[in-house]
């Protein structure tokens, strides 16, 4: 079998045989792919070096749902980090997951209505019915609400940031992940069959983020590939 072309797109690319992984790591020695689906071996599968300090590979066997982190050798030492653009994580200190980015929407074509005309109710998914009190709450407990918002006359809704972050409660202005979302909010999965069903209901669905600051803690987004200047966090904080 030909070795798949790798293409532009960034973290983990699944296809019908296998995987393709590409990280930026312009000042690592040596990058491996590690993961479930080699047993955690850093000789399995060693990246290819691309210009500009991009590193990629295909591995065949791998698979959505399978779990993985990337092993950089450096001038500093060797590191292993969560993949940048994780698109679904364990947790904010855990592993990667290699995500399926196919859903069914079925017959999604919802239209949200003039801005003039909206009615918006912010919401933090952690805090809103928490089920249990000793768990925040999740994105299924909203779509258990959504009647009720909709009789106050909510016609949208405003999620506050849901990016992985530290710990279980946040307000989600830390965030260590900014591609996948929340895992204890019920990850990308639970996303989108809330934004699915808040459709059917007749309600959009507006997302809050965060780029302008990170953590502080669970970063693994800081100095990642060992380089830092001035005692900063390197090149993903330049």
């Amino acid at each position: 079998m030909a070795k798949p072309l790798i293409t532009a797109g960034m973290g983990s690319v699944p296809s019908p045989d296998g995987v393709a992984f590409r990280v930026w790591a312009p000042h690592a020695e040596h990058v491996s792919v590690i993961g479930s689906f080699n047993h955690w071996d850093g000789a399995a599968h060693p990246m290819d070096s691309e210009p500009r300090g991009f590193w990629s590979i295909y591995v065949e066997g791998a698979k959505i749902g399978d779990q993985y982190k990337y092993q950089l050798s450096t001038p500093w030492g060797v590191i292993k980090r969560i993949d940048p653009y994780a698109r679904e994580v364990t947790n904010s200190v855990g592993n990667a997951i290699i995500h399926d980015p196919d859903f069914c929407w079925e017959d999604d074509d919802f239209s949200m209505m003039s801005w003039n005309k909206l009615v918006i109710y912010e919401l933090h998914v952690g805090t809103f019915n928490d089920d249990q009190l000793s768990l925040p709450g999740q994105f299924g407990s909203i779509k258990a609400r959504l009647e009720h918002l909709k009789r106050l006359g909510i016609n949208a809704i405003e999620i506050m940031p849901v990016g992985q972050f530290a710990g279980q409660r946040s307000w989600g202005y830390n965030p260590s992940h900014i591609f996948a979302v929340d895992s204890d909010y019920g990850g990308s999965l639970g996303f989108k069959r809330f934004i699915k069903r808040a459709h059917q209901a007749g309600i959009a669905v507006i997302l809050d983020v965060v780029f302008n600051h990170f953590g502080p803690s669970d970063l693994d987004l800081w100095r990642f590939d060992g380089w830092s200047e001035n005692g900063r966090g390197g090149d993903l904080f330049l």
